[in-house]
């Protein structure tokens, strides 16, 4: 074929190159808007609007976290939650299933075996009884002498849990209200202090500039759909924050580690003879903070 005749298909074929590529974009874009649509698993509600941040927004975040000591490193998997006996012995709930402890003397022992990898929260009764929840299981209870459960379901539907304000006396017996909202991350386990206030944990921490995740239908879906995008530019397993709330709702004190330097996705806070005991589903140690020298951390 002479240049003559070349000439004019060649140009033709750059002429079609780009209207190609712009066919191929549409159709991925509009792939992509299907998958989201129809395949997502989730019926989003309306855009929600962030409520106006609470008092934690006036207590800077910091490094305080930093300072932990890290109890039985190596010999704990992702301690979830921390609870202490009135002998003064420390319980750890793992996720190789075993409830772990610390005697007095500083060594640990495995001490019962629950089969699960669902353990969540844990707390000592009045009796020195051990009471695990377990996402799978419900309500367990733990002793000396055995295991037994207490609970799977309430009112025909599985267990769920809010953190709601519960009167037990007085002239409000029996109403609930919320405690305290608004805080710069969702709240996990809740510790009584011994001065009467409490230690809560958070998670989820909002990063700045991905507020739209919440407020935007379309990026519910992509999320639900997607959910390992949201793990690239979420700060939940590369921070933690711990902060202590007055009976009255008032944040006093926080504690973090912006950057999980030391300790990241912080499930659970213990006061315990003036030191501070963190669980952690990042972490294959308990952490320990003492209180009156991170008070004069940065």
């Amino acid at each position: 074929m002479s240049p003559k005749h070349g000439l004019p298909a060649i140009v033709r074929s750059k002429r079609c190159f780009p209207a190609a590529c712009s066919s191929f974009l549409l159709a991925c874009l509009l792939a992509f808007t299907l998958q989201i649509v129809f395949f997502s698993p989730i019926s989003p509600a309306g855009s929600l609007d962030l409520p106006v941040s609470s008092s934690a927004s006036s207590l800077p975040a910091n490094n305080k976290l930093q300072g932990v000591l890290k109890l039985g490193e190596g010999f704990l998997k992702d301690p979830e939650d921390v609870c202490v006996d009135k002998e003064g012995t420390i319980y750890a709930a793992t996720r190789d299933g075993w409830i772990k402890r610390l005697h007095r003397n500083g060594s640990w022992e495995n001490w019962k075996m629950m089969n699960s990898r669902t353990l969540l929260g844990i707390t000592i009764t009045k009796e020195g009884d051990l009471i695990v929840c377990d996402s799978e299981k419900g309500l367990i209870r733990i002793g000396e002498d055995g295991v037994n459960v207490l609970a799977t379901h309430v009112n025909g539907s599985k267990i769920r849990f809010r953190c709601l304000k519960y009167w037990l006396k007085g002239e409000d017996k029996g109403k609930t209200e919320i405690f305290i909202d608004n805080l710069p991350g969702g709240p996990d386990n809740i510790n009584l202090a011994p001065d009467g206030s409490f230690w809560i944990a958070l998670l989820q921490l909002t990063s700045e500039g991905l507020e739209f995740v919440h407020t935007s239908k379309a990026s519910k879906h992509l999320v639900a759909t997607f959910p390992k995008l949201i793990e690239k530019v979420n700060g939940v397993y590369r921070k933690a924050t711990v902060v202590n709330v007055a009976a009255d709702g008032k944040i006093i004190r926080r504690f973090d580690d912006p950057n999980g330097k030391v300790i990241s996705f912080v499930t659970a806070a213990m006061e315990f003879e003036d030191h501070l005991y963190l669980g952690s589903l990042n972490s294959n140690f308990v952490g320990k903070l003492p209180l009156k020298d991170s008070c004069n951390l940065g």
